[in-house]
């Protein structure tokens, strides 16, 4: 591995800036369905973030603002929220994923507000997770326990 040095510019610009980004990203996950965005889009940002403080610190003091081990049960854990929000509405009787057979309380664009909320934040989660899962395997080089 490269050898790094220890810059006090990189890492103060670095840990300074991660939790705007942090912050935007989780806007663009929750308005991911009044504006363009989403998901994806936050879960990135939220990842970019992540791995911007792993470059700029170091793995083992990054370690200490998301651990390693969090990565893939974090990206699973969306993956459980995605899909459960549409096996519960087929439980309750609708297709796959119809938010108006979601048991929640409200008229039925709350439903449909609620779903495409829970389906966001699952996606984003899901995203973060995998994709800081990958960047510190390919750092690592090997499987870590």
């Amino acid at each position: 591995m490269m050898r790094r040095d220890d810059d006090a510019i990189i890492s103060l610009v670095s840990r300074t800036v991660s939790p705007f980004i942090m912050i935007f990203a989780l806007y663009v996950i929750f308005h991911g369905h009044y504006s363009p965005g989403g998901g994806f889009q936050g879960g990135t940002m939220l990842a970019a973030a992540l791995i911007l403080v792993r470059l700029a610190a170091g793995s083992d003091l990054a370690q200490l603002q998301f651990p390693r081990s969090w990565g893939t049960p974090l990206g699973s854990a969306g993956v459980l929220i995605y899909w459960g929000t549409g096996f519960v509405s087929m439980l309750c009787g609708g297709n796959f994923l119809n938010y108006a057979f979601l048991p929640v309380s409200g008229p039925p664009p709350h439903h449909r507000n609620l779903g495409i909320l829970f389906i966001e934040v699952g996606v984003g989660l899901a995203v973060m997770g995998i994709l800081t899962a990958i960047y510190d395997d390919l750092l690592e080089g090997r499987p870590h326990d």
